[in-house]
């Protein structure tokens, strides 16, 4: 259903893992994800996951800046003051190469409170034409050594400019960036990403005023237990949002050329959904691209804008979130949450999630297929504890709606190991999931997000 789950990309960790946990050569404080010492963490105590980010005017007064000026408001961000020089670029998708102007950001060190085997960056920004992006990750592993700056992502809104594409073949021989995902090629030697810094590069034509301007920058690390199964969370919630239905499949054979059409949107069809919900609306200017004869062209506008172009897919984590934040009045982020009483805590509070998960028709009653991965949109539970899944890989819009077993749905998106048809170990998600909510939250929500984790 989506190429954001091909285990080669981002769970190739995890056989390791697995090998070391059965071993017992993993280290007790890899395993329990205790906190290092020092200041600046932001994991909730006894989670796996560690999201940090930079958002407010004081954090990008912070870092080092060479030409990015903070701009205050009610939306802080960063853009080019005055350009810190000049560079070609050579798109590697079209071959053209031009002269940009630059300047750069780099954030502090931000120390784990999980040191991390994974980690996925993430960001929100306005890129008008004229102008793009570039975010990189440096980090100081568990040992005391440093990686290389990789590239997490070079993105713009549109794909005028540049191809929106992440970077394949970058590694040290202790990590490699699988896509969009920096993970621990051996975890089982007790090797962990104990801090990071992330490099913000902002790019214009030369000679003009363009600017970038990005309003939250930030990444996710985790350190997941390596599992077949989970523990079971007890039901606590009865409530169901009122978020709008897309179905993938009517959309097949559409624009082939952003990876094979609809059968593989699920990533853009579930993001778009949840943008609609909070509000974000495309114009028929917007849309005119699109044959008329399609119906929910927004789907298809989604996968368009949402498309990498190295890993010829739309499932690409960041990208989907840096997508959603490019319609007024929302953010996105990706990070991982720990059970469902995580999701019920956001949709008590009014926000969906968008889950990733795995599994073999027989693992997930009712839904009727089974899939290497693939995402939903979690809108909701029943009476029952059961979830309330808006399933893109639906017939028609309106069979989208599904409720799947509780036990059953948590454990396909939460467990990190599975058995595929033939028998063989095959990679989990590791709960996943992309947060969409308003740039500026009620009290409510914000109390949420930070149950969660997400600052």
């Amino acid at each position: 259903m989506s190429r954001a789950q091909q285990p080669s990309r981002r769970t190739v960790l995890a056989a390791a893992v697995v090998a070391a946990v059965a071993s017992g050569t993993m280290p007790a404080s890899a395993a329990t994800a205790s906190a290092p010492a020092g200041t600046g963490t932001s994991a909730a105590p006894g989670r796996p996951v560690d999201y940090h980010a930079w958002t407010s005017y004081r954090d990008w007064r912070g870092g080092t800046a060479e030409g990015v000026r903070a701009v205050p408001g009610r939306r802080p961000g960063a853009e080019i003051g005055a350009a810190a020089g000049r560079t070609d670029y050579t798109d590697p998708h079209t071959g053209r190469t031009a002269t940009w102007e630059y300047a750069t950001w780099t954030s502090p060190v931000h120390r784990l409170a999980v040191p991390a085997t994974e980690v996925i960056a993430s960001w929100n920004a306005h890129t008008p034409e004229g102008t793009w992006l570039q975010v990189e990750l440096c980090g100081t592993y568990s040992d005391g050594t440093d990686t290389p700056w990789y590239v997490m992502g070079r993105w713009a809104a549109g794909d005028q400019d540049i191809k929106r594409t992440s970077v394949d073949d970058q590694t040290d021989g202790k990590s490699t960036i699988w896509t969009d995902t920096f993970s621990i090629d051996d975890a089982s030697t007790g090797l962990r990403l104990a801090s990071y810094r992330l490099r913000l590069t902002l790019y214009r034509t030369p000679g003009t005023r363009l600017t970038p301007t990005v309003w939250r920058l930030g990444a996710m690390g985790s350190d997941i237990p390596d599992r077949f199964t989970v523990p079971a969370s007890a039901p606590a919630l009865s409530r169901e949002l009122a978020v709008p239905r897309y179905s993938q499949e009517i959309h097949k054979g559409q624009y082939p050329e952003y990876d094979n059409g609809g059968e593989a949107w699920c990533s853009p069809t579930s993001s778009q959904m949840i943008i609609e919900y909070w509000g974000g609306r495309l114009t028929p200017e917007q849309l005119s691209w699109v044959d008329p004869s399609f119906a929910d062209p927004q789907v298809d506008h989604a996968a368009r804008y949402t498309y990498d172009n190295q890993y010829e897919g739309c499932g690409n984590w960041p990208f989907n979130a840096a997508y959603a934040a490019t319609f007024d009045g929302i953010q996105g982020v990706v990070t991982r949450l720990t059970s469902l009483t995580d999701v019920e805590t956001l949709v008590a509070a009014g926000i969906p999630a968008i889950t990733s998960q795995s599994f073999l028709k027989t693992e997930l009653t009712g839904a009727g297929y089974g899939t290497s991965g693939h995402l939903m949109t979690v809108i909701g539970f029943t009476a029952d504890g059961d979830v309330i899944a808006n399933d893109p890989a639906s017939p028609s819009d309106d069979a989208v709606r599904r409720v799947y077993l509780r036990r059953e749905f948590e454990n396909i998106w939460l467990r990190t190991k599975r058995y595929d048809a033939n028998g063989k170990v095959r990679s989990g998600t590791g709960g996943v999931c992309y947060l969409y909510f308003p740039a500026r939250p009620t009290a409510r929500q914000r109390k949420a997000l930070a149950a969660v984790g997400v600052c």
